[in-house]
């Protein structure tokens, strides 16, 4: 019986399901392992499912000769050397499509938060604050409706958030590497902008670019200067392609008016300086965080895993 590795704690269905064919090493206490403990469980391992927080650099694929297969329980693959996994015969898939809907919603729950400054009041009313019942300037906020909406990053998920937009009678603008078909951009009511333009003319600005050494930092200071003192930025791609430092700078100095952000540089670690701001709505990286998606996710991983370690063409290959 082939052995697999299943690096973070998942739904137990599924686990139960992949019992029934492999024997299965599942970290059950969900604690992230060490480099050093990953090679070491991973030794015998023909297969392993992974989140985008285990690291599969060459050094540690160098160390598991056996392995067949790593498959990623998301979109993105970033935590995956892809070239050194190729060039040692190692599939690499991921689960592209099925947490699009669940991402954009948890993306438009963290622009409205922030527009409307829900958390801060959330917290006003939970500090017992709250001493006159209606006052014509408490938590004044941006309006949704009929304002500028920018996404950075159109692909399947900017495309769902950009649909969302129509029930709020917005404009929508966007930037990509490649512009979408004519047809696409009818579809979405989305117009084409250059970046710079994006960022001066966005009420919103949306984030959902992958990251990669080219994306680092896309957003920096440089970006968030160009951007209106009433603009609210939104992360829900990749900590990384935001510089968390500029943008806490330029918080904390009012040069926006806001921020939501579900993703951060070196997460679990948050940079301090959010943690003072009130005009900032963070998450814990839960963009595709329904049960349903997540069960998805995993069968999916699942499937794809299988279909390798059987010798099958994965449904979701990335090399």
């Amino acid at each position: 019986m082939k052995k697999v590795l299943i690096t973070r704690s998942i739904l137990p269905e599924v686990v139960e399901s992949l019992s029934q064919r492999f024997e299965v090493d599942h970290n059950a206490d969900d604690r992230p392992w060490a480099p050093e403990e990953l090679v070491r469980r991973l030794r015998g391992a023909s297969g392993a499912m992974a989140t985008v927080m285990d690291r599969f650099d060459d050094a540690v694929l160098a160390q598991c000769p056996e392995l067949k297969v790593i498959s990623n329980i998301a979109v993105g693959y970033n935590n995956i050397d892809v070239p050194a996994a190729t060039k040692r015969g190692i599939r690499v898939t991921n689960t592209p499509g099925v947490l699009d809907d669940t991402t954009a919603d948890l993306t438009w729950a963290l622009l409205m938060a922030a527009a409307r400054r829900i958390a801060e009041g959330d917290a006003y009313v939970r500090a017992g604050e709250w001493k006159i019942a209606f006052g014509v300037q408490y938590f004044l906020g941006q309006d949704i409706h009929h304002a500028t909406l920018g996404v950075i990053g159109m692909g399947r998920i900017g495309q769902a958030i950009a649909r969302r937009a129509g029930g709020f009678d917005m404009r929508v603008i966007y930037h990509n590497r490649s512009r979408l078909a004519e047809e696409e951009e009818k579809r979405l009511d989305a117009t084409w902008v250059e970046r710079d333009r994006l960022l001066a003319e966005s009420d919103f600005v949306v984030v959902m670019a992958p990251y990669s050494p080219a994306t680092h930092h896309l957003i920096g200071a440089a970006e968030i200067a160009k951007m209106k003192p009433t603009a609210i930025l939104v992360n829900t791609a990749r900590g990384g392609v935001v510089d968390d430092a500029a943008l806490v700078e330029a918080l904390r100095e009012k040069r926006i008016a806001g921020a939501g952000l579900d993703v951060f540089e070196g997460e679990p670690k948050v940079n301090p300086g959010y943690l003072g701001l009130r005009n900032v709505v963070m998450t814990p990286h839960i963009g595709s965080a329904s049960r349903a998606t997540r069960l998805v996710m995993c069968n999916t991983a699942a499937a794809n895993m299988m279909a390798v370690l059987d010798g099958r063409e994965p449904p979701n290959p990335v090399n």
